[in-house]
């Protein structure tokens, strides 16, 4: 059997990290990354440094033009939410009738936006744990050391393709679980994220201050509850004691670390907000569910969602 092709659309927090993990178990990983991040890749390899220790990737097969790598095995699809669509089709010379992709982000509806694009038998779907970001061209710093990869098909069966996907993970240094119900999962995440990255980029600080606050603490527990409620509305059998699991999930992690929204608020980059809490409130808008602890911080944050605004006092 020929050795599977995988492809990293993304080299960012989440690219980076799981396909260097893959390259390092001996697979033909390739990156599509653009820019300086691209060019410091190709020059001088890809270095990550944190908690679950320093590593450099050198050489790395990279390059910002999918139709020069070919039919891919495997895409793990990592691009922030508001680029789905648009990354969905640059990507299709990697598509072809067996191949695989999985995208990898913290929203809920990445598979159901690609699968329009790239054929619903073509996505499954994909769940990350981890707390990662650019630290500069070539450069990802891990903040955390967990790090683990969830993924299965959209139907709960259990493919020949994601057994073989295991299969790789397990040979190298990726932990990952091929799941039965990767929509479970996949709002397992997206409660603990919502409420992780609204908190930490409402208040610019460690997660542990969240947790460690009464006030503040509160807050998160009724934003994982909001956003707990409305996955039930949308038929996701989640049991009544899931915020408070989330929680606890959460303070697992340990408090040292940001989700990647606050660090985007910080470097006054664009934001997922729309797509983290602002799709609790619009899914809430839809299923008749109350959302005022969401509503209210997705409108404090809101005035950053794409950047830092022009003449902001906050710099």
């Amino acid at each position: 059997m020929p050795t599977p092709r995988i492809v990293i659309v993304g080299a960012g927090g989440v690219g980076a990290p799981f396909g260097s993990a893959l390259a390092r178990g001996g697979h033909d990983v390739t990156f599509i990354a653009r820019g300086a991040h691209l060019k410091a890749m190709r020059e001088t390899g890809l270095r990550i440094t944190g908690a679950r220790g320093d590593f450099h990737l050198h050489p790395v097969p990279a390059t910002d033009d999918p139709a020069s790598i070919g039919v891919a095995d495997y895409v793990l699809f990592t691009p922030k939410l508001w680029d789905v669509e648009t990354t969905g089709i640059f990507i299709k010379p990697l598509v072809g009738p067996d191949t695989a992709v999985i995208p990898i982000q913290n929203g809920i509806d990445a598979a159901e936006r690609l699968a329009p694009i790239l054929g619903e038998g073509r996505v499954m779907g994909g769940v990350a744990a981890i707390s990662a970001v650019i630290e500069g061209p070539g450069r990802i710093r891990q903040m955390g050391a967990f790090q683990h990869f969830t993924f299965g098909e959209m139907d709960g069966s259990v493919s020949p393709r994601a057994e073989r996907l295991k299969a790789l993970c397990d040979a190298s240094d990726l932990d990952a679980t091929l799941s039965k119900d990767i929509v479970g999962q996949l709002w397992a995440k997206f409660v603990f994220i919502v409420g992780t990255a609204t908190m930490t980029a409402a208040t610019r600080q460690w997660l542990s201050l969240t947790l460690d606050d009464p006030d503040l603490r509160a807050t998160i527990l009724s934003v994982m509850a909001e956003a707990t409620a409305v996955g039930r509305a949308c038929g996701v059998p989640l049991p009544d004691d899931f915020p408070a699991q989330r929680l606890a999930f959460a303070e697992g992690q340990g408090g040292a670390w940001i989700a990647s929204m606050a660090a985007d608020l910080l470097r006054g980059n664009r934001l997922e907000l729309p797509w983290l809490t602002g799709k609790v409130v619009d899914l809430g808008r839809q299923k008749g569910v109350p959302t005022p602890v969401c509503h209210a911080l997705y409108s404090v944050l809101k005035p950053y969602a794409n950047g830092t605004p022009p003449g902001s006092p906050t710099g």
